[in-house]
Parts: structure tokens; sequence; C-alpha cells
């Protein structure tokens, strides 16, 4: 089975910052990844209107880290699973799971990438096109190559590494367009 993957923004950081909010569908199943800040709610709500996607319908919305440029907008799911590095929370519900490896549906799952921050994790989505990877893993495709705001380097790098062995055909950045990884280093 594979999932269909919409960007519903590409973020940016600078002066602004917003995240890139993902949107991940498949049968029976949706989910958003990443539901930061953004310019305004319409940037997220819009394209999901103009898809047909209610925000009550979205199952899984999956926190790459806690920093609130990828959280900020999370209430606008409110039936929702919410996913990070260690648990999942609902209503009033706090399940202790390890993300790494944890399966949303049968395309989607988690895994472990700290180096941004200890608690970083990816979304992997298998798709038509491919394995898609939805990461803060890379800023944008542009960079930075050194991370200005990692806890720790060497393990972004490490985490880094065991992404790409995985052979990704798209990399979904934190705060960019999504790219084609030919270019990174495996």
């Amino acid at each position: 089975m594979s999932a269909e993957l919409t960007v519903l923004t590409a973020g940016y950081a600078g002066d602004r910052v917003a995240s890139t909010v993902v949107l991940v569908r498949e049968p029976g199943h949706t989910v958003v990844v990443d539901p930061g800040m953004v310019a305004n709610r319409a940037t997220i709500l819009d394209p999901l209107t103009a898809m047909g996607v209610d925000p009550r319908d979205v199952a899984d919305v999956v926190f790459s880290h806690h920093h609130p440029d990828h959280t900020l907008n999370a209430a606008l799911f409110p039936e929702a699973r919410f996913h990070d590095f260690w648990a999942i929370y609902r209503d009033d519900t706090w399940v202790d799971r390890p993300a790494d490896g944890f399966e949303l549906s049968p395309s989607v799952r988690l895994m472990a990438t700290p180096g941004h921050t200890a608690q970083d994790i990816t979304t992997l989505v298998d798709t038509a096109e491919g394995l898609v990877a939805c990461t803060h893993l890379w800023w944008s495709q542009d960079g930075p190559a050194v991370d200005p705001l990692a806890e720790d380097q060497a393990t972004l790098e490490r985490s880094r590494a065991a992404l790409l062995a995985l052979d990704p055909a798209l990399i979904v950045p934190g705060h960019g367009a999504p790219f084609r990884p030919g270019h990174l280093a495996r």
C-alpha cells in the first residue's frame, strides 16, 4: 500500500519563520506533519478545504520536534492523536512508546533522528514515487550544512547518514520545499 503526500505549505526561516506542513493520505487514514507556525492559519486550512479534507478527520498529527514553529497549530486538528519521540497523546491520555519504528498506518512510520534536538523524529511515507522523508535533518535544500541550532551536530550527521541509507526518493525539510537527495553525501 502507498500513501499520497501533499505539502500544504513550504516553510522558511530568516527574519520570519514557518514550518513545512505536510498532509499524508491513504485510504481510511489522514496524517498531518508539523502543523507549526505559518503567516496565517488559512495557509494550512485553505488547501485542506480545497482537497475536501475536514480537519476533524485528521487521525494523526506528528511533531518532528517540540519547537513552536513545528507545533503551534496542532489544535486545528481536534480529533487527532498526537505523536512525538516518546508518546502518543489524545485528549487526556498519554501513552508512552518509543517513536523509532512505530507505524501510524501501513504506509507511514516514524524514525528517531536526533541531532537538531535529542527528541527529533522523521516521518517516513511510502508513496507510489518511493520513500518520502519529512524531517528536520535539513532546514531546506540549500542547507545550512551545519545546523546553527543543533543540540548535537555529530549526532545529526549520523541521523542524516541513517536516513540517506534508506534511499529516500524525496526529502521534505523542516523549512523548505521538497527536494531529491541526490546531491547529498551518503
